[in-house]
């Protein structure tokens, strides 16, 4: 057998260990993701404390409060300069954003994440389903499009259905809503709207959105999280929904028109998720 030097090995091992210690490469945008997913819009303010700061596509959600700011989701590594700039129009500083909360563990909403963390300090919260997908930066699942993987956030910690997460005077619930991910949450908060309470709820995806329901040997319980989310979202009271994809609500339309108090919208969009997923099922099973 032929001996390889010493000499060869030890720089051969030297580059591989440099390799290992770089930050992962951020996942660029496919070409066939929607353009609106990457294209920077001017902040909108909501209602109450919520500026929507996230691209034509992409949901991101900055609440203030008395302590600093919160961000819901981070969306995509591309969007990642936008949202900060965004943010700093509003008059804040990024070290201002303390807490950054997860729908869910899919590139389009947390392929920026760990950017983020990095750029703000803030901490990062998200459903206990996903952790692990977020620290591996692979998503939870398999799914008709193959793998699209994140960059591995650094430090994130795990919440649990019904958990409260408060900054200064604002307080939100976590909802799981698991079966787009296992750890797909909704994030629920009270508003004063022109003296009136709102209930908010920063809505999980409900979609199949290619995700396999039959023989998904990464997510067995799928089907069954699924069913049971559109069970609860059917229920959960809503006043204003806030998507993290904003055209399943017409957010802007409805923040231009100022009906975006539609307590109704919930349930008719798990009741149409519900639907859609019961087909896609059927056609998996044939």
């Amino acid at each position: 057998m032929k001996r390889t030097s010493t000499a060869r090995i030890v720089p051969l091992l030297t580059l591989l260990a440099a390799a290992l210690a770089l930050p992962a490469a951020p996942v660029a945008a496919a070409s066939g993701d929607p353009p609106e997913w990457t294209q920077p819009r001017a902040p909108l303010h909501l209602l109450g404390p919520i500026t929507y700061v996230g691209s034509r596509g992409l949901g991101a959600y900055l609440i203030r409060t008395s302590a600093g700011a919160i961000l819901v989701d981070a969306t995509m590594d591309e969007n990642v300069p936008a949202i900060e700039r965004n943010i700093r129009s509003l008059g804040l500083k990024l070290n201002d954003v303390k807490l950054i909360l997860v729908s869910h563990a899919h590139f389009d909403h947390v392929g920026g994440l760990e950017r983020m963390r990095r750029d703000t300090g803030a901490r990062v919260l998200a459903g206990r389903g996903d952790v692990a997908a977020l620290r591996t930066g692979t998503p939870p699942g398999e799914t008709s499009y193959g793998v699209r993987r994140f960059a591995p956030v650094a430090r994130v910690t795990g919440v649990a259905d019904g958990e409260r997460v408060t900054l200064g005077d604002v307080s939100l619930r976590a909802v799981t809503t698991a079966g787009h991910t296992p750890g797909c949450t909704s994030w629920v908060m009270r508003v004063t709207d022109r003296g009136r309470p709102r209930e908010v709820v920063f809505a999980g995806s409900m979609t199949v959105a290619g995700n396999r329901l039959v023989n998904n040997r990464r997510y067995a319980t799928i089907v069954r999280d699924y069913r049971a989310t559109f069970a609860r979202m059917e229920r959960l009271r809503a006043d204003v929904v806030l998507p993290m994809h904003p055209e399943a609500a017409d957010v802007f339309g409805r923040a231009r028109s100022g009906t975006l108090v539609a307590p109704r919208l919930l349930g008719d969009m798990a009741r149409a998720a519900r639907v859609d997923f019961e087909r896609t099922l059927r056609e998996e099973t044939r």
